[in-house]
């Protein structure tokens, strides 16, 4: 098997499957129960909090966790919303966001808010300099995302950092999924007030996330009970799989000092490689992007989904667009927003890398898509567009 579709999910790390069955085969109560085994339990997730608040250079009680990124988004974005409402009802974010921002957008201005969706440029990014047009009096949050799901741009988030500075009625909002553990970012330095991530991203297990929440922002809880996660997301946590994401984001950022350049260098090997097959075009832009994902187009004719299962009937695992979305079969909104023209939005497909990922794994993964491609060919040429 080769899986390349790290950005859908990462596969565990041992060591983190085996914090999780140790936890909740041993730790397995209730952190709020005030007896002996619920205080152990209460002690583990507090260790926790604490090691992925020093991991992210941010204060324990600036933790808050939950059941992913698509909840911490929701969360973050509606919280804001209804906590601010009085200031202001308006939010800027892109056209790019992964559906977990967009569509929180979209349900808040069914009830009343203005959102502004930035275009982003041939390489999908947007610029400080129109996040700073499209401020107005009443905007009181900015969501933009660190690396794109789909192509894998960097967003210039220092710099819009640097920019809100000015405007501190305006909050930061960042989705730092993709770029967790791949892609450096000082929350502090570049100013962000919100952040997301999730545990499946880096090696942990689903189910599992965080949101840091700046001390000092508020946010109306989405989710009322008992109090629980400072009162912003109540609910019985989930202890093991919060003990394991933090091993999951100690031995991620461990590799990353270890191996990053070997996984910047494997990349160029996969976008020299890629480049030189006739029927692909590289979406990807060649400077700016994360180290780890490359989303390129197949010729008229061919359908990715086929080209997808023509792979994986030989153990190879790719993707179309980001994993939320792949079921849908509609072109790639990102592909689209960065004015590529809706033959290649459809027929995008994208490679996501990990650490765990050799170059010994391109010679036979290019035989494969050579072959692939030759196939749906040959079917496209005899039944016309059928593929």
């Amino acid at each position: 098997m080769i899986y390349l579709d790290n950005s859908a999910t990462t596969k565990p790390f041992p060591e983190v499957i085996d914090s999780f069955v140790t936890v909740a085969t041993d730790y397995f109560a209730n952190p709020s129960s005030l007896h002996e085994l619920g205080m152990k339990a209460e002690r583990l997730l507090a260790q926790a909090r604490q090691q992925i608040a020093a991991m992210l250079r941010v204060k324990p009680n600036e933790i808050i966790f939950t059941s992913g990124g698509t909840e911490a988004n929701n969360v973050a974005i509606k919280g804001v919303a209804w906590q601010y409402r009085r200031r202001g009802r308006h939010i800027i974010t892109t056209e790019i966001e992964h559906p977990s921002v967009a569509e929180p957008c979209r349900q808040l201005e069914e009830l009343g808010f203005e959102v502004t969706y930035l275009p982003v440029d041939r390489d999908g990014r947007v610029s400080a300099e129109q996040v700073e047009r499209a401020l107005r009096d009443d905007t009181i949050l900015v969501s933009i995302m660190h690396v794109n799901n789909e192509v894998g741009t960097v967003q210039p988030i220092e710099e819009i950092g640097a920019l809100l500075a000015r405007y501190p009625k305006t909050l930061f909002h960042v989705d730092r999924v993709q770029g967790i553990g791949k892609v450096p970012l000082d929350l502090k330095q570049a100013g962000v007030d919100l952040c997301t991530l999730s545990a499946h991203k880096f090696h942990g297990l689903r189910g599992a996330g965080v949101l840091y929440v700046r001390e000092g922002v508020r946010l109306m809880p989405l989710i009322a009970g008992g109090g629980q996660e400072m009162r912003l997301r109540s609910g019985t946590e989930n202890v093991a799989a919060i003990v394991a994401m933090a091993k999951a984001l100690r031995l991620a950022m461990e590799r990353y000092e270890r191996e990053i350049g070997r996984l910047k260098a494997l990349k160029e090997e996969w976008l020299t490689a890629l480049s030189a097959i006739p029927e692909i075009e590289i979406n990807t832009p060649r400077h700016g992007a994360a180290p780890h994902i490359i989303n390129f187009s197949l010729k008229r004719g061919m359908k990715p989904e086929v080209f997808v299962h023509e792979l994986a009937k030989g153990g190879i695992y790719v993707s179309t667009t980001s994993a939320c979305s792949s079921k849908k079969k509609a072109p790639s909104k990102t592909l689209l927003a960065m004015g590529l023209g809706e033959g290649r939005a459809e027929r995008g497909i994208r490679i996501s890398l990990s650490f765990d990922n050799t170059s010994e794994e391109i010679a036979p993964v290019l035989a494969a898509m050579k072959q692939a491609i030759k196939t749906l060919s040959e079917v496209t040429g005899s039944h016309g567009d059928e593929v």
